[in-house]
């Protein structure tokens, strides 16, 4: 596929904002939007009520909230799926602007009937719907495309059904060709200043999806370096967290 030409008007960022501090950044690098999450290395699961609560109150740009109750797979429970619902209400009662969502049956095809319900409770009250990376494990993306439209999603979060955007950008391109302008796709992972300029020109791509991270040292001074607290935690004397000058260098490769 020939590369799409430049886009009039202005590419958005959204960030995966892994903490309260991280939107915060977002907003100040001068984000459109937020996806707001928790345990990015887990791949990202539904933040606390609270940091919910506060984000609301401090965020004044688009506050989109990931729903999804664990680690792993993209198949989930009776129970698991009440939480889905559960957290949905709260993002609801808080005055959150939208809700990421994905479920998946298990021969790898969505699960229409139940994110279709998830839809329904977010767009009553006004809530915006992007359907996540569970996208990306379908059997059949083109099949899984329709099946978003279908829904009544606004976006998909996806790396072209590759680990990340870069790798999966020829599908990105067919996805937003097959997609005429009936739903924004969103890529995201790996998504870099360094890469941007590239993948937008390649896709077409109108909005993009980075946690313009950067790794930030604990201020404790005291170590004890005969323990971690976690399996898969390698320092415990880190944190990992959006910053305020990616975000900007994002938005203006993703625009040059």
């Amino acid at each position: 596929m020939a590369a799409a030409g430049k886009n009039s008007n202005p590419v958005i960022l959204e960030v995966c904002a892994n903490s309260l501090t991280s939107a915060l950044a977002a907003q100040d690098g001068g984000a459109a939007r937020v996806e707001f999450c928790e345990n990015l290395a887990e791949g990202g699961t539904t933040p606390s009520y609270g940091q919910l609560v506060l984000a609301r109150k401090h965020l004044h740009i688009q506050l989109n909230v990931l729903i999804r109750p664990r680690r792993g797979d993209f198949l989930y429970t009776d129970l698991e799926y009440e939480i889905m619902q559960a957290d949905i209400r709260n993002c609801i009662e808080i005055g959150c602007d939208g809700i990421v969502i994905g479920i998946l049956n298990a021969d790898g095809s969505i699960d229409v009937p139940r994110c279709t319900e998830l839809v329904r409770m977010a767009k009553q009250w006004g809530l915006s719907v992007t359907f996540h990376r569970a996208f990306d494990m379908c059997n059949d993306l083109f099949k899984a495309l329709e099946e978003v439209i279908s829904m009544g999603c606004d976006r998909i979060l996806t790396s072209g059904g590759r680990s990340t955007a870069m790798e999966g950008a020829s599908v990105l391109a067919h996805l937003i060709e097959k997609a005429a302008g009936r739903i924004i796709i969103l890529p995201g992972s790996g998504v870099s200043e360094t890469n941007v300029t590239d993948l937008i020109r390649f896709t077409g791509a109108t909005e993009v999806h980075s946690s313009a991270r950067t790794t930030v040292q604990s201020g404790m001074q005291y170590h004890n370096d005969h323990i971690l607290m976690g399996p898969g935690i390698a320092d415990e004397y880190s944190v990992d967290v959006t910053s305020v000058e990616r975000v900007r260098k994002i938005i203006e490769a993703a625009n040059s």
